[in-house]
């Protein structure tokens, strides 16, 4: 892979320049959405238990929580449509316009799994509608998580795109947080019984009414001048087929390792802690937001570290942390607080290593004229395949008292995202209007 910048770009000289001010409103409005997306999404399986009582058949509440874990992972199943349906829409009329739609989708599809109603009323029916308006989530989150990293990417200063780009994750966990306290907060409130009756409606609910707000912010985002120098009609030289195919089978590998240490320890980790483990439920959401928010303040300091040593040495520290420490913090979870804390916050450190500059290695990877569908499938696939089923898979090898199967299987995800960085070029500091790959 051959990459130059000219004098010219790298000076800022060029047809459309943001200014630092617009950059940073453009950054704001963009990040508050994308924390909200993912409280929307993140709420989901902060409510599993609830869920799985009031929406499916409760006489068996192990087949019922697999359920739900099932319908989680089917969400996910929709990402990588929503990732290309959103990234071809993205690289045709631009970031802004997509970051506002998925926006609409999602906070729609979060109202609507607030009032729909439970299985005692409506049977499966009720189980049917929860898949449904959980698929609209999952087109709608494919498209705003591969959007707005390649927004943020793109309106990022070129020396700085990795300390940019971990708002990106900051994001991610900031909406998790916002999920978790939530639930705690209604936990202690209203108490379990409530919770259960009507209680875990309510996080849904506040999604949707937050929306208004974020809709209002992002309606003065400015689109990315990368985007608006290399808009439909510019000239461009395209990849061949064959390239454009190994360098998303290199970034979906890659982001195998990363999504399943995610997605195991960010919210699985807490419902496993409740259901088997015997945890009380306030007390696990908020030992885990707490371990979340480690996380959250050191992420901006390994995105600005990135960008003085390099994306590599992080992708290969975060691959080989996770790899040896998968069974040491799996053995140490316990009914005890810090015995969920201590491993969840570590877990999530060595995630963020990588998860700070994952906005920049997408859209360091991709050409303008196709990085919008190109993040957004890679992302979305490898995301589908090993983050959202990671929940459904741990809990039914725990449930064949086999969790060390898991286990392994959570190493070798690791260890394809070690061999994987081997096959990335460094990039840091390239600017993308004129990235030759």
């Amino acid at each position: 892979m051959k990459i130059s910048v000219s004098p010219a770009v790298e000076s800022g000289q060029g047809s459309h320049s943001m200014t630092h001010a617009q950059r940073r409103r453009s950054l704001t409005a963009s990040t508050a959405g994308n924390v909200l997306e993912w409280y929307e999404w993140s709420t989901y399986s902060v409510m599993a238990p609830f869920i799985a009582a009031q929406m499916f058949d409760g006489s068996d509440p192990t087949s019922a929580l697999l359920s739900v874990f099932a319908v989680f992972a089917v969400g996910f199943l929709m990402r990588p449509i929503g990732g290309i349906v959103f990234g071809w829409l993205g690289d045709r009329f631009g970031r802004k316009r997509v970051l506002i739609s998925t926006m609409l989708l999602m906070a729609a599809a979060s109202f609507a799994i607030g009032i729909a109603p439970g299985f005692a009323t409506i049977g499966i029916g009720a189980s049917l509608l929860l898949l449904a308006f959980r698929c609209v989530q999952g087109l709608a989150h494919g498209g705003e998580s591969s959007a707005s990293a390649t927004y943020l990417a793109e309106i990022a200063p070129p020396a700085k795109r990795g300390q940019w780009g971990s708002v990106w994750g900051m994001a991610v966990i900031g909406g998790s947080i916002l999920a978790f306290v939530v639930s705690a907060l209604l936990t202690s409130l209203l108490g379990d019984e409530a919770m259960a009756e009507y209680g875990w409606r309510i996080p849904f609910l506040l999604g949707g009414l937050m929306a208004l707000v974020v809709l209002w912010m992002r309606r003065t985002m400015h689109e990315s001048d990368v985007f608006e120098d290399q808009a439909p009609g510019t000239t461009h030289e395209k990849l061949p087929r064959r390239k454009m195919v190994l360098i998303t089978l290199r970034l979906i590998a890659f982001t195998a390792g990363l999504t399943s240490v995610n997605y195991v320890w960010m919210s699985y980790m807490t419902t496993y802690a409740v259901t088997n483990l015997g945890m009380d439920k306030g007390t696990a959401f908020w030992v885990t937001a707490a371990a979340q928010a480690v996380s959250l303040v050191a992420l901006p300091f390994f995105g600005a570290l990135s960008d003085r040593i390099g994306r590599r040495p992080m992708m290969f520290g975060f691959a080989a942390l996770a790899f040896v420490t998968t069974i040491p913090f799996t053995l140490m979870l316990g009914s005890q607080p810090w015995m969920l804390g201590i491993p969840v916050a570590l877990s999530l450190l060595i995630w963020a290593l990588s998860q700070c500059i994952y906005p920049a290695i997408q859209s360091e990877s991709f050409p303008t004229y196709v990085r919008g569908r190109g993040v957004g499938f890679a992302f979305s696939i490898s995301v589908a395949l090993f983050g959202g089923t990671a929940p459904y898979l741990n809990q039914l090898f725990v449930g064949m008292g086999a969790g060390w199967i898991f286990s392994l299987y959570i190493m070798t995800l690791c260890a394809a995202s070690f061999v994987a960085t081997f096959f990335f070029r460094e990039t840091k500091g390239v600017d993308l209007k004129e990235l030759k790959l």
